[in-house]
């Protein structure tokens, strides 16, 4: 009953909590908001699968909204300018990626890296959230397992063409992962959420994607290591 344990112990009303949550909830709408303009984006670069692009898009949106009631449950403002920072490589990237053309980083960053991070942030969340939230996470989550399997099957069916660019965006990105999970680490854990326990979620979501798209356990395992050397 550990779980249960220390749920018991979070005080959702205290002051450390709310400042806390403040960046935490910041993070996930932002995150969320990424997801929704990185779908509509790749719009350009896969017009013949605007349907499923719109589609996804608009459930990232409903999430949104869903995580910005869970802050007005807890009476938090959202730090919106502390989440912007965070997401700011990654979304820079994306954005050059997607100038250049180059759907296969584009899919990796969204697709694989930002929906990897999430399933992971969510699923170490969830057994220690505040019960309105816990509901609306778990909610969440199981849509994202369908937005990381449209990445996934599109980057399958172009494996041979997309292996070379996705190694370089793996080693380009992945890194930063790191960085904005340090970034995280103190306010995750007053609300209950360890550091390595997210690593660990991550890589096996991240892993497992990269092996359904057709890399080898060898091949994962180096592609890894560019994370791991940067943390």
């Amino acid at each position: 009953m550990p779980e249960l344990q220390q749920r018991s112990e979070l005080d959702f009303n205290s002051e450390t909590y709310k400042d806390a949550y403040s960046r935490i909830n910041a993070i996930v709408i932002e995150g969320e908001h990424e997801a929704y303009s990185n779908y509509i984006d790749m719009v350009q670069l896969l017009p013949e699968h605007q349907e499923e692009l719109i589609r996804l898009s608009k459930m990232e949106n409903r999430h949104k909204k869903g995580f910005q009631s869970c802050g007005k449950n807890l009476s938090v403002i959202p730090d919106m300018q502390y989440a912007q920072e965070f997401f700011s490589l990654l979304h820079g990237n994306f954005q050059k990626a997607k100038a250049e053309g180059k759907i296969v980083t584009c899919l990796l960053i969204q697709s694989l890296i930002i929906e990897s991070f999430a399933i992971a942030a969510y699923n170490i969340y969830i057994p220690v959230a505040d019960p309105f939230a816990r509901k609306i996470t778990e909610g969440v989550v199981k849509d994202e397992y369908t937005h990381l399997n449209f990445g996934e099957i599109w980057l399958q069916e172009h494996f041979d063409d997309s292996k070379a660019e996705l190694e370089q965006a793996n080693k380009d990105n992945l890194p930063i992962v790191w960085k904005m999970l340090d970034q995280v680490e103190k306010d995750a854990k007053v609300l209950g959420m360890e550091r390595d326990a997210l690593i660990e979620d991550f890589m096996i979501s991240y892993g497992d994607a990269l092996s359904n798209i057709g890399f080898s356990t060898r091949e994962i395992m180096r592609m890894s290591s560019h994370g791991l050397v940067a943390a």
